[in-house]
Parts: C-alpha cells; structure tokens; sequence
C-alpha cells in the first residue's frame, strides 16, 4: 500500500512540476521569445538546465520552508502529501489553460497553508513572513521599474542601444575546412554582444525560476520523508523541462505578445529586476513568484518613462497635465536625451502600446483566484479526510 502510495505522489509531483514548467518558462523566456531572440525550443533546453542548478543550491533553502517550516514535516502523510500536490498541480493546470503564467509559490503555499489550518498545525509566523514577501515584491518591481523608466531608461538607450538587425543574428562560413560562426549581415558587434547579454540574463531567471519554484513540486514529498531531497530536485527539475518543451510555448506567447512587446533593453531590466528579487527571497527560504516582479516592473517601466514630461513636483500633487499612459517604453530615444519635466508630452503617447491593460487584469486576477481555490479545497478536503499524519 505505501509503495503505491508513493508511486501515486511521484505522479502527482511530476504532474505539479509540468505545469510549473508551463508557467515559470513563459515568465522567464517569453521577453527574449517575443523580441525574436531565441527560439522556443532553445529557450526550453535552456530553462530546463539553469532550473536544475537553481534548485540544486539556492532552492533547497524553499524546500526547507515548505517541507516542514510552514506545517510540520510529520502532518505529511503519503496521502496528504499526494492532496496537496493534486491541488497545487489543478490550480496551476486551470490557469495554464488560460495562457496565464501563475504564481507556482503561491498556490503551492495557500495548499500547504490549506493543510495546516485543517489540522491546526499552521505556523503562523512563518505564513506571516512569507505574505510581507508577497507584498514588497511586487513593489519592489514597480519602483525599480519606475526608476529606470523615468530617469535611466533614456540614457543607457542612448549609450547601450540594443538594436536588432532584421536578417539571422550568426551564419556559418563554409569556405574553410570546418564551418565557423560569423556576424549575419546587417549584424553590429553591439547587436550581438546585446543578444548574448539578454540570453544569458534569462539563463539567470531561469536559475531564479529554479530556486524558487522546484520546492513547489516536491517540498511536500520531502517533508513527508519519501524521498530524499537531491533525488527530489532532480525528479522536479525532469517535470519542469517537460512543462517547458510543451505546455509552455503558450504562456511564453502570452509573456512575449499578449502582454507586451519590449525592446531588448527594456526586457534585460525586467529580467534583471525579477530574478534578483525571486534568488534573494529564495536565499532566505521564501516562496517566491518570478510573475508578481516581472509584470510589476513591466508596468513600473513604462509608467515610469511615460510621466518624464511631468516634473517631480506635479507628479507627487498629483498635477498631471498629460494624459498619462503606459504606452511609452517603445518610443525611440532621440539624439538627445531631454531632462525628466522638459520632455515633449507628444513623443512618448504616440509610441507603440506597451502592453494590454486587460491582459494585465487576466494575470493580478489569476494571481488571486489560483492559491485562493488551492486553499480553500485543501482546507476542506482536510477537513473531510482524517489522511493527515499527527505531531
């Protein structure tokens, strides 16, 4: 009975890590997808190896937290471990059907959480902890966002301009004996130098993906002592890049279009901002979701760049004259960069959309509905089953 048991929470932990797949690779490569940059297949490959060394090192401190910090590690049962992963994994399912790339951390949290309400054994302190995370990342996002938009953006646009050329980014030279890569043509050192620097800062948020998201997958195996956590990770890290190379080139179609069309600069800020958010909160164990910084910067960016014609004083009074939008962050940077206050209203508000208002609605409204149903079906399920172990 027990080895069934197990057999059937390895398929539920497979199941969960799948969808994370599905969600966390849109996040972390839809921007570099939708700039054209890099194919879905190879940004699959990539997600797959530095979420493997995310969860090896960074994700072990998450796994602690979920596995026996938050609810202790006895309440785990086999079969309690096997609801809990049911739920994370549908809630998750349910949103990835959606094209939505949902907050892996916090449904798996509001299931856990789900468990430890229904058997009083909840830590509240460390649920506490968790939720003043939620809440300053986001921000963080936004003002980080915010900042570089309306007093950096311009400048390093005009002094690290990733631009991109419209043929392939290498060719090969076939004349000499072996093949060997060369610029394409229309191809600048900068433009390739600029797509290295965007590939390698979404390998960094793929390791950001990693420390964060493979304890969601197989934390309640591990509090539940059934299997150890090097072979944990590897078995999460194995579901994750199945998720990546299927189910996800829909989310990072939502992440690449729907949402937004960034320049390539605009996309290395966001992927900076996010992953350093998610691998410092992960460091310290927490739970923490790559979609809540990387929408939030993405509005702050643009946000941000759009109010550079309305001074620091009238934006604080909130005086603003211009019909604030964020549909600024495409507009191209002119010759030279005007000081923030002094720019024409005009230049940023005829620029291309930056992103969907409503695709942002369908996200924040995911974001809350997905770990509110995992939760509230944990809680009663635990209610209604006694499968939960004891202290």
């Amino acid at each position: 009975m027990v080895s069934l048991l197990l057999l059937v929470a390895l398929v539920a932990a497979v199941f969960v890590g799948f969808n994370i797949g599905g969600s966390s690779t849109g996040v972390a490569w839809g921007p570099p997808v939708g700039a054209n940059i890099m194919s879905k297949t190879g940004a699959a490959a990539l997600m797959t190896g530095f979420v493997f060394l995310g969860g090896w090192t960074v994700g072990r401190n998450v796994i602690d937290t979920l596995g026996g910090d938050l609810v202790p590690q006895t309440i785990f049962s086999p079969a309690a471990s096997i609801v809990v992963l049911a739920f994370i994994g549908l809630g998750m399912l349910f949103a990835n059907l959606y094209g939505v790339p949902v907050s892996t951390s916090m449904t798996a949290v509001g299931a856990i959480a789900g468990l430890g309400l229904a058997t009083g054994e909840l830590d509240y302190g460390v649920l506490g902890s968790i939720m003043v995370w939620w809440a300053i990342a986001p921000v963080l996002g936004f003002w980080f966002g915010v900042i570089f938009g309306r007093y950096l953006y311009d400048y390093l646009d005009q002094k690290v301009a990733l631009e991109q050329s419209s043929g392939p980014l290498l060719t090969l030279n076939r004349s000499g004996v072996l093949p060997t890569p060369k610029l394409g043509p229309g191809t600048t050192p900068r433009e390739a130098v600029s797509t290295v620097v965007v590939i390698g800062i979404a390998c960094y948020m793929s390791f950001s993906a990693g420390a964060s998201n493979v304890a969601n997958a197989v934390a309640p195996l591990v509090g539940g002592d059934l299997i150890g956590v090097n072979n944990a990770v590897i078995l999460g890290t194995v579901a994750i890049g199945i998720g990546a190379f299927t189910i996800a080139r829909r989310t990072m179609e939502s992440v690449g279009n729907d949402l937004t069309e960034l320049p390539l600069l605009a996309a290395t800020i966001v992927m900076v901002v996010a992953a350093s958010i998610t691998t410092v909160a992960s460091a310290l164990g927490i739970p923490m979701s790559l979609a809540l910084s990387t929408v939030m910067c993405i509005v702050g960016l643009g946000w941000g760049r759009a109010t550079r014609p309305t001074g620091a004083g009238d934006l604080v009074k909130g005086n603003i004259e211009t019909d604030i939008s964020v549909d600024a962050i495409t507009h191209e940077t002119g010759d030279e960069v005007s000081r923030v206050g002094e720019e024409e209203p005009g230049g940023v508000q005829d620029a291309q959309q930056l992103f969907d208002p409503s695709s942002v609605v369908r996200f924040v409204a995911f974001w809350i509905i997905g770990p509110s149903i995992a939760t509230a079906l944990s809680y009663v399920a635990f209610l209604l089953l006694p499968i939960a172990g004891t202290t």
